[in-house]
């Protein structure tokens, strides 16, 4: 219980160190940041440095799923804020799909939205920074979180009965097979879309929960999308395949993958098949490879965790009614341990890790060691980008991070996003999203203990 109730509270890199091996935990820590500053190169192309933003939804679209002013001021502070790219929150492909009323969603209708959308970005990151950032868009189907008209409105890959604790499903809310097969096209009309927008890439997602994470662990469901490895990677290889028809010099189709879904087998993916929580990433390893040497995919990005489900696993936190049972440096080891075990299978890929905001102004410390030992090329920070949008030009003009604006992982902008309303860190701009959490307190009265959006 004292593990789980510890709050952070290291006021030195040597105190958290410490904790960490008294937890049998091993951090990679730089001695500083210079290794952020090196470019990486991805096929011909050269990201300035090694620091990303990752995705993280704003719950802030108009109704037709075109950006709104406050999408587009978030993504503009982060491409003043000197990260070389910016991988988009998710942007649905089809109606059904959407995560709510407020969620992104790219369509023909709207395309002229989103080339003014991703113009501006990019203006600014140039006249900020002397580069714009690379711009890649996270094409998603929201499956079992699906809430089109903010209710729940779920597609399932099969019953999970771990998952339903949480929100309810039935027999009915299964996806067959023809419409599986139909949502393969629809990847590859928003890989086209997201090139016409100006968007650089395309990220076929596969991690949190959505339907193409939940196919990887539908073991016992029957037909052409579940049973075996080659069933139940299905849908993201062949989306992946007809994103592949745009891809040129410099539109590139990626993933950001989940690894491990710290639900016991068979309602999880990437676990040991004993009835534990354990990690065994054989399979991921193997996508992995499959994606790199017969997809021709050279940029991934690898994650953990479902958010509404095992959120310690997705983004280790500190504070906040659901507690989990283990410290939360056992889940940032957990994260990097993994993304490193991954990628030590594709030398030849570029790998972004994610979820280092828990650890404060250590990230950049921690971020720099990971890349140092090889563990990862670059990393993606997604709280820390809603707290704090320049941290990466304080990294690389300060040498560090500024501690008095590092994200505090309270667990409010998730909430937020939960709530269907536009998101944002309450903590560092409440002037902003304070009104929008006191509207969400307002209105979580009531609601089962166990509601989590």
């Amino acid at each position: 219980m004292e593990q789980r109730h510890e709050k952070f509270h290291y006021r030195t890199l040597e105190q958290l160190q410490a904790r960490a091996a008294e937890l049998g935990v091993s951090l990679p820590f730089a001695q500083d940041t210079h290794v952020l500053a090196e470019p990486v190169k991805v096929r011909g192309l050269v990201f300035p440095n090694r620091l990303g933003i990752a995705p993280m939804e704003g719950a802030d679209s108009l109704p037709n799923g075109s950006p709104s002013d406050y999408t587009t001021q978030r993504y503009v502070n982060e491409a003043i804020g000197g990260s070389a790219v910016i991988w988009f929150e998710a942007i649905s492909i089809v109606e059904e799909g959407r995560s709510s009323r407020t969620q992104l969603m790219l369509t023909k209708d709207n395309l002229e939205d989103y080339k003014v959308f991703c113009a501006k970005i990019k203006e600014a990151g140039l006249k900020a920074n002397g580069f714009a950032p690379y711009l890649i868009m996270q094409a998603n189907h929201s499956g079992r979180y699906s809430n089109p008209d903010n209710k729940p409105a779920p597609i399932i890959a099969y019953r999970n009965p771990v998952y339903e604790q949480y929100r309810a499903a039935d027999d009915s809310c299964i996806a067959t097979d023809d419409y599986l097969k139909g949502l393969e096209e629809k990847f590859g009309e928003a890989a086209a879309l997201a090139k016409e927008a100006g968007f650089d890439a395309v990220d076929i997602k596969s991690c949190h929960g959505y339907l193409l994470a939940e196919l990887s662990s539908a073991f016992e469901r029957p037909g052409l999308y579940g049973g075996s490895f080659e069933n139940r990677t299905r849908l993201l290889r062949n989306g992946v395949q007809a994103a592949k028809v745009y891809e040129d010099d410099h539109f590139m189709v990626t993933c950001r993958l989940g690894m491990y879904d710290g639900t016991p087998y068979p309602y999880g993916w990437g676990v040991k098949r004993d009835g534990s929580t354990e990690p065994d990433l054989t399979e991921a390893k193997m996508l992995v490879r499959q994606l790199h040497s017969e997809y021709g995919m050279d940029l991934v990005n690898l994650t953990m965790g479902n958010p509404y489900v095992t959120t310690h696993v997705t983004r280790p936190y500190d504070a906040g009614k659901y507690l989990p049972d283990e410290h939360p440096l056992v889940g940032i080891g957990r994260m990097i341990d993994g993304i490193a075990e991954v990628r030590r299978e594709v030398p030849d890929m570029v790998v972004y890790g994610s979820a280092p905001s828990y650890l404060r102004q250590y990230a950049d410390l921690f971020t720099a060691g990971a890349v140092e030992q090889g563990m990862i090329d670059g990393m993606l920070f997604g709280r820390m980008a809603f707290a704090d949008p320049d941290f990466a030009n304080e990294i690389l003009r300060d040498g560090r991070i500024d501690p008095k604006r590092v994200c505090l992982t309270c667990g409010k902008c998730g909430d937020l996003i939960r709530a269907h309303k536009p998101t944002g860190c309450v903590v560092r701009n409440y002037k902003t999203f304070g009104g929008f959490y006191q509207e969400f307190v307002e209105e979580k009265k009531g609601l089962p203990e166990n509601f989590r959006g």
